[in-house]
This record gives C-alpha cells, sequence and structure tokens, in this order.
C-alpha cells in the first residue's frame, strides 16, 4: 500500500503580517500599547472590522489622522482581494476568488436563501487530504490560511448582506460552514481561533452564535475530540463518503490511518461532549457507494455508534471537467435515502446550488 500524501500541517511559508483579527481582545490592547498609541484604541479598531466591517481608513474618523494610518498600516494589511466574482441562481449563489498577499488562491462561495445567508468558507489554499473525487484534494495543499484570512472571508460577506449587494435586498450573514477548500481539523489552532472571532459577540468578534457555525472534517479523529474539548457549541460534519473501510480507503484515503469506527466513536464523543447533533456528509457517486448495501449498512453503524444523535446529508456530486466520477441516478439517490431513513437514521439530500460557475470547492482557484 502506498504512503498516505497527507499534510497535517503546512509550512508556514506564505503567511501574512499580523492582523486584527488574529489576535485576541488584549493582544490587540497589547498590540497598540507597542505602537505607542492608547490601548483603548483597540476597541475603536475592533468596532470598524467586526461592527461596521471596514477596513478603509477614511471611515474611521474617530480616530486622529496620523494614528489611523499607522494603525491601520500595522494592524488592518490588506489580507484579500476579490479576483473574480461569480453569480447563478438568479443572483442568490456567489463565488468569489480571492488572491492573498502572496499570490495563494482561495475561494468562498455566499448563498441566500429565504430565510437564512449561508457562507462557505476555506481554512487552507488547497487540501492535503487527496480525496480523489473532490477537485481541491486533487490539486494539493499549498498552505494553511492564517486566522485573520478565514475571518476576513466573513467580514466580506457580511458587508455584501448587510449592503444589499444580492437580490432580496440587505440583509444579515446568519450561517458559516467550513466546507470550502481545506481540511479544517488540520490547520486546528487557526480554524478555532478564527471559530471564536467569528463567534465572539461585537466588537470583540463578528456575533455570530456558535450554533450557527458548521465545522467539517474528513475524519482526523484526534483533531476531533480534541475541538470536543473547546467546549464550544459548533456543529461537526463528518464527511464519510461510505460505510465500508475498503472502499474508504481509496475515497478518504486519510481512512488508513483512522477506520470508520474511530471516526465514529470520536464523532460519538463530540456528540457527546457538546450535546449538538453530529451531520455525516455522503456524497453519492454513481456505481461507487450509492449500492443499496451500503445504505443499509451506513444506517447501521451510524444508529450503532450515535443512536439519534445524527443527521446524513447525501450530496449529489457536482462532478469536475475531465472527472471520471459522476453522480447517481435520481431513482438511486431516492432509494439510498428511503433506505438510510428505513434503518432508523434521519436522511435528506442537500440543496445543491452552483455548478454552473464552478461552485464545487477547488474548480474555480484550479481553473485560474
Amino acid at each position: 500500500m502506498t504512503a498516505l500524501p497527507l499534510v497535517f500541517d503546512a509550512p508556514k511559508r506564505g503567511l501574512p503580517p499580523r492582523h486584527l483579527a488574529d489576535l485576541t481582545a488584549a493582544e490587540r490592547a497589547a498590540a497598540v500599547a507597542e505602537l505607542g498609541e492608547k490601548p483603548f484604541r483597540a476597541k475603536q479598531l475592533s468596532n470598524h472590522y467586526f461592527s461596521r466591517l471596514t477596513v478603509n481608513p477614511e471611515e474611521m474618523t474617530d480616530i486622529p489622522a496620523a494614528s489611523r494610518e499607522k494603525l491601520v498600516g500595522d494592524l488592518m494589511p490588506t489580507l484579500l482581494t476579490e479576483i473574480k466574482a461569480l453569480a447563478c441562481d438568479d443572483g442568490t449563489t456567489r463565488k468569489t476568488l480571492w488572491r492573498a498577499h502572496d499570490g495563494t488562491l482561495l475561494e468562498s462561495v455566499l448563498m441566500r436563501y429565504p430565510d437564512r445567508a449561508t457562507l462557505c468558507i476555506s481554512s487552507q489554499a488547497g487540501c492535503g487530504m487527496a480525496c480523489p473525487f473532490c477537485a481541491t484534494g486533487q490539486g494539493g495543499l499549498d498552505r494553511n490560511l492564517s486566522t485573520a484570512e478565514i475571518v476576513d472571508q466573513v467580514r466580506s460577506a457580511a458587508a455584501v448582506m448587510r449592503d444589499g449587494q444580492m437580490p432580496g435586498g440587505p440583509g444579515r450573514l446568519s450561517n458559516i460552514v467550513f466546507m470550502g477548500m481545506g481540511e479544517p481539523l488540520a490547520n486546528y489552532k487557526r480554524v478555532v481561533a478564527a471559530v471564536r472571532r467569528i463567534t465572539d459577540p461585537s466588537p470583540e468578534g463578528l456575533g455570530i452564535g456558535q450554533r450557527s457555525v458548521t465545522v467539517s472534517t474528513v475524519g482526523l479523529a484526534p483533531a476531533i475530540r480534541k475541538l470536543a474539548d473547546e467546549k464550544m457549541q459548533v456543529r461537526l460534519a463528518v464527511s464519510l463518503h461510505t460505510p465500508d473501510d475498503e472502499l474508504r480507503d481509496t475515497l478518504v484515503p486519510v481512512n488508513e490511518r483512522w477506520s470508520v469506527d474511530e471516526v465514529l466513536s470520536a464523532a460519538r464523543y463530540y456528540a457527546d461532549t457538546s450535546g449538538r447533533r453530529v451531520s455525516i456528509e455522503y456524497a453519492l457517486i454513481r456505481d461507487v457507494n450509492d449500492q443499496p448495501w451500503r445504505a443499509e449498512l451506513l444506517a447501521k453503524r451510524l444508529r450503532q455508534h450515535l443512536g439519534q444523535l445524527v443527521h446524513v446529508n447525501v450530496i449529489p456530486l457536482n462532478p469536475t471537467p475531465g472527472s471520471k466520477w459522476d453522480a447517481s441516478p435520481k431513482p438511486v439517490e431516492r432509494e439510498f435515502v428511503r433506505l438510510v431513513n428505513a434503518g432508523g437514521v434521519a436522511c435528506t439530500v442537500r440543496d445543491t446550488r452552483g455548478q454552473e460557475i464552478a461552485a464545487a470547492c477547488g474548480q474555480l482557484a484550479a481553473e485560474n
């Protein structure tokens, strides 16, 4: 068996200079003091970034011009530059390609629904998990994103919603899912810090509730347990994709390190510790993992490990150009969902969006 092409902590090359969003409230005050400014300037900066959602120094009129230039220059360096924004679904899905300071490309997708607005964000540029049906996984890992690069995707989308730049008029960004480029738990420290910035009350953070944040993983079992011990209320989503180790070793190579049983045991620990139901992500692939017996086995194993503390999201595969992988036919999908539900586990099909704008994570960056 070949060695696993996995990278769990990317080298720090290319990480941007420190940013306000990298720092805790106490660290911001200390950083401001180091620049010779009064510590209360840190709260003013935080209010502009996290509450007013601005990085434009000209709008920070409560700070003297000379101090403003120094503070913004040192603590609010430009992190992400929008390269391209594509819209579909009558404008309610918007995918943005960002370029970081070192040329690194990453993506985020904003989806507006009648009752919510959800942003799918990236935690790494590329991914080292090497899942063969995933555009990002096939491109490999470039580097981890900094805490602030993760948070800035959210700040930018929150401003888009507030300013009514999507159909439906001004609104509020309500949900965050770490399901873009990268394996969040392979960038553990920065992702946890980003979750805290996203969920801390304004003006210390963006004020989005922890229960409205979902962190996805392909199954890094020790990191799942570590995340549980953070005692946060974020939802955990596990990209399982098949209930049997033999196939999962191929679809999700990290399975060679942590088996299905180990992953589901860690997920149960997370559910018990957080009191939150775990989501199981299952990309349905034609003639690969869509057989009736796999649906029945999935229900059996989830019921054994997680009882009622689980919900399965079946995801119609969004195939990448030239890929041998394709979505299962709708009748097969319906039967798969029926069998999982019949096995005593709640199962639904996730709403899919953005196929015409290459919204499967990694596609737009690969094209550019």
